[in-house]
């Protein structure tokens, strides 16, 4: 790993790690509001749990005993013992069950399998934030038992660290009786230790069944990474249709209620059209005993007019996956209430119908309980007089024209999809929304639309958006700064009532019937499936959107103060963060130094564009080879239309083999220096790097015991015979030689740098030296591979909660797809204000050969260096001849005299942090602006 600690940003927590490690290196600081940052108890050493746990753990094994009592569900959990075979996990249930202390420290743990991890309210004191607990199904290849994760461990689970699959032992554990249950108790995790990397897979074992919390009064589990999506079992799928005979004349109607509601108790039935859904909320507190904290708005219609339906509670569960739009109801039995006035307000695709907003119909299991009929749409008369579902379609063409917050509907082919990212809904909480960046085209215009997808309570859909499937987004609303270049920074985002649909969720949804749905169909049916392939985009990094012209407009109404964080303060941020939250944060600095590292085609594939660390079970094994590149076999075949919209078949590959860049040209510049070169065989089999030091940063003498001030790296390779080699890798100077070459087994990088004079003069003076500049291989936006399209959607969403094994030949590794940008990055040095910290952070620039319009490289207003930065891959794509590089130099002059321009100028830096799981955490530099500018007073 380049300069020690740079791939090790967030350590994990003390309880997971290897024996060995220090306790103190992985507490989270005690101002950190998560529940994982209470002091955690010491790692018990392997040997002295061996003493303490042999006596009752032999004791166990010569008398298993009868089946325990206190389980909460002995017969279920127990299942799947072998004849003859006792089930370790169930000995140590026993044990902890039978002792004194109600504690078990396990001699000689095997290693067991996480099958589920699930997530469920807390409980807690009245007003305090909502904290999380988590419970893990683990298997021993002989049962599974559901079990307690304590809470200071929390944050495994937050961080990615602890998963459904992961190999673990068990070091201590408790047993707790559930105080309010009769004969009820499970058993409470309280130190775990990771299984090292090469374990053995895991073993097959049944499929976990959701049931109640094991701990507090807690009726169900939630999702695991947010609150909005349905969950469990307990979501019944599909309601069945009723048959029923309706009399109309025993029907009343919306408008009609409105007019008697309040001197009414009991109401006639309502046969009204479901026209807009909202997602689910999730209202459960910590002091609340309801059950199935839940709601879900509707808005219903009939020929009166339109108003809001509720579904509350334990009616979610039941209805809300049946209830869609277009669905027709017959209500007979239901509460009329005062509407909420604060609620979101769909806009409806008729805009003469009437909308009654006073009153909603309220439905609940009780006061009066329910009675809800769905009548299948073939029953449905005219004379009724339903409103039929009409939607806002609108073209790309017609995007530029609208106005901020306008709503509308749109159809796509999608060619990106960003991974699945989460952002925190309020600062030191524990909920997050969940959302993913997609590009899609309709034939229009050249450009995409550009949408923000949040999670819309449809978690089947939301995972398996891809590339090349037909997309529909409904009750969008367009976002764009009036005060801006309206062309660049138009997006849409989802609204509460948004609704998605893809390729297999069409059929029978009422915008089939609208023409330029049928537009759109028509368009596909010319295009070429091999052309539209070659510009398909999966995943990585994408900074979008971008951060405002000046720093007062990105402050909004906030107090500079309250915006700005100081450079030290950094390593609080990231420890903070939680798995795949994205976060962007701003601090004041000096642009200090540059180096462009340009990975040849196989580094980049293999090892992620920098050298990633490999010590933990869950870093992605690194190959020193590209695997061969699927080849499109040039068939003229058109996107064609099946079961009203169709995705091309799982026959196709990418289409265009990867051109490797080259023959890079030597320019010498003023203040640049040129480090070396690490060559290696491409050949070769694949390489285990280790980095140096698991430290976010250095010290001022670990720094000099580095000779990190001359931008060294030092990694150690293991060699063929496992031996480990380490090469200090030193930079030259212009005029001076370059370091030796080391041969290792993973494939090069070129370097190259610029430093300032102020640079020069204090890097060895520093207190603190914090190093985020690593590249990983989720950092990377792949081309999107058809046959591999489960392993690449895998790789973009979030860590499922439920185990799922993997099928033979699906084994692929993510950096052997090709990049859709493959021109390298920057690792930025920002120095403190104060000159005593500095940070590496990186900037990618993104630039899709096939797709110049894919991450939109728009121009850096007032930001003359990200500019240039930006540039180079669009000028190097304009130099390049079939594929290679002619004469260009990777830091060209332009950059160095914009860096030049900033040297001992304090500046403001836009950053882009996102907790990518594990230890891994991306730093990205998004924006700088300057403090001369006249939008940003320099406090004096």
């Amino acid at each position: 790993m380049g300069r020690g600690a740079r791939a090790r940003t967030s350590p994990a927590p003390a309880l997971w790690r290897r024996p060995g490690g220090s306790a103190r290196d992985g507490r989270r600081p005690p101002s950190s509001p998560s529940p994982a940052a209470a002091p955690a108890p010491v790692l018990v050493p392997r040997r002295r749990a061996r003493r303490e746990g042999r006596s009752r753990q032999e004791a166990a094994m010569q008398d298993p005993g009868p089946e325990r009592g206190g389980s909460a569900h002995p017969a279920e959990e127990g299942r799947g013992s072998a004849a003859g075979e006792a089930s370790w996990l169930r000995r140590v249930f026993e044990e902890a069950q039978g002792s004194s202390q109600l504690s078990v420290v396990p001699a000689e743990p095997p290693p067991v399998t996480v099958v589920a991890v699930e997530r469920y309210l807390g409980e807690g004191p009245p007003r305090a934030a909502p904290q999380y607990w988590y419970d893990l199904t683990l298997a021993d290849g002989k049962c599974q038992e559901r079990c307690h994760l304590a809470p200071r461990l929390s944050g495994l689970v937050q961080r990615g660290h602890l998963r459904a699959g992961t190999r673990l032992r068990l070091t201590r554990g408790s047993y707790l009786y559930a105080e309010k249950r009769l004969n009820c108790g499970f058993l409470c995790l309280e130190e775990l230790e990771p299984e090292p990397v090469g374990a053995a897979e895991p073993p097959d074992v049944p499929t976990c069944h959701h049931r109640q919390p094991l701990r507090g009064e807690r009726q169900h589990y939630l999702p695991l990474w947010n609150n909005e999506d349905p969950y469990g079992d307990m979501w019944v799928a599909e309601k069945a249709q009723a048959r029923v005979d309706i009399d109309i004349s025993k029907l009343t109607s919306l408008g009609q209620l409105e007019m008697t509601w309040r001197s009414n108790v009991h109401f006639h039935p309502l046969l009204v059209r479901v026209l807009h859904k909202s997602r689910l909320r999730y209202y459960g507190r910590p002091e609340k005993k309801v059950d199935m904290p839940y709601q879900a708005y509707f808005e219903v219609a009939d020929g009166s007019g339109m108003m809001s339906m509720v579904l509350w509670n334990s009616l979610c569960p039941e209805w809300y996956n049946s209830i869609k739009v277009g669905t027709v109801l017959l209500l007979e039995e239901y509460a009329i209430k005062a509407s909420y006035p604060f609620k979101t307000q769909p806009t409806p695709g008729d805009s003469q119908m009437k909308r009654f907003a006073t009153i909603e119909i309220s439905l609940n299991v009780r006061n009066p309980p329910t009675k809800i009929s769905i009548i299948p749409e073939e029953i449905v008369k005219p004379e009724w007089g339903l409103p039929e579902v009409k939607y806002r379609f609108i073209t790309r063409s017609e995007l530029d024209d609208l106005p901020n917050n306008h709503s509308c509907d749109v159809i796509g082919l999608v060619t990106f999809v960003g991974r699945a990212e989460r952002t925190r809904k309020r600062e030191h909480g524990e909920d997050f929304w969940l959302y993913r960046w997609a590009h899609a085209v309709d034939g229009t215009s050249d450009q995409p639309f550009i949408l923000e997808i949040f999670a819309t309570s449809q978690p089947d859909v939301f995972k398996l958006i891809h590339p090349m499937t037909y997309l529909v987004c409904t009750q969008m609303r367009v976002m764009r700064d009036v005060t801006e270049n309206p062309s660049s920074t138009i997006y849409l985002t989802t609204s509460n009532e948004s609704q998605i649909f893809i390729t297999g969720w069409h059929k029978g949804q009422p915008y089939t019937k609208d023409t330029k749905v049928k537009n759109f169909i028509q368009w596909t049916k010319t295009q070429n499936e091999a052309n539209q392939m070659k510009k398909t985009v999966i995943g990585g990094y994408y900074p979008f959107p971008r951060p405002p012209s000046n720093f007062l407009k990105y402050c909004k109404n906030n107090k500079v103060e309250t915006v700005l964080k100081a450079i030290a303060e950094m390593g609080k941020e990231i420890e903070a963060l939680h798995y795949r939250e994205r976060k962007r944060i701003a601090v004041q600095g000096i642009i200090s130094a540059i180096r462009y590292i340009r990975c040849s085609n196989a580094a980049e594939e293999a090892s992620g564009v920098e050298l990633v660390e490999k010590d933990t079970p869950q870093s992605l094994e690194s190959s020193a080879k590209s695997k061969e590149d699927h080849v499109h076999k040039g068939r003229n075949t058109n996107l064609q239309n099946e079961e009203v919209m169709s995705v091309l078949g799982p026959h196709y590959t990418p289409g265009e083999e990867h051109q490797h860049q080259a023959a890079l040209s030597k320019k010498n510049s003023a203040k640049r220096k040129m480090s070396c070169r690490l060559n290696t065989d491409a050949e070769q089999g694949g390489a285990s790097v280790i980095p140096v030091s698991s430290c976010s940063y250095f010290t001022r003498s670990a720094r000099r015991k580095l000779r990190l001030e001359e931008f060294q790296h030092e990694d150690f390779v293991q060699d063929k015979n496992g031996q480990a080699v380490s090469d200090s890798l030193q930079c030259c100077t212009d005029g001076e030689r370059m370091s030796d070459t080391l041969e290792t087994e993973e494939t090069g990088r070129v370097c190259d740098s610029w430093e300032s004079d102020l640079w020069a003069q204090v890097k060895d003076k520093l207190m603190k030296y914090l190093h985020h500049s690593t590249i990983f291989p989720e950092s990377i936006p792949r081309k999107f591979d058809y046959v591999h399209k489960d392993l690449l959607m895998q790789q973009y969403n979030l860590h499922e909660a439920v185990h799922q094994p993997k099928e033979t030949g699906t084994r692929e590794n993510i950096n052997e797809f090709k990049s859709a940008s493959g021109f390298g990055y920057y690792e930025v040095t920002v120095l403190g204000i104060n000159h005593d910290v500095a940070v590496d952070v990186a900037f990618l620039p993104l630039l899709c050969t096939e797709d110049p319009h894919l991450f939109q490289l728009e121009d850096f207003q007032n930001d003359t260096l990200l500019s240039c930065m930006s540039g180079i891959s669009a000028c190097q794509q304009k130099s390049t001849s079939s594929g290679r590089l002619h004469d260009m130099f990777p830091l060209s002059n332009e950059t160095v005299k914009a860096a030049m321009d900033l040297d001992s100028k304090h500046v403001i830096c836009i950053l882009d942090i996102c907790h990518l799981g594990d230890d891994k955490v991306e730093v990205f530099l998004s924006k700088i602006y300057e403090t001369v500018e006249p939008d940003v007073m320099d406090p004096v």
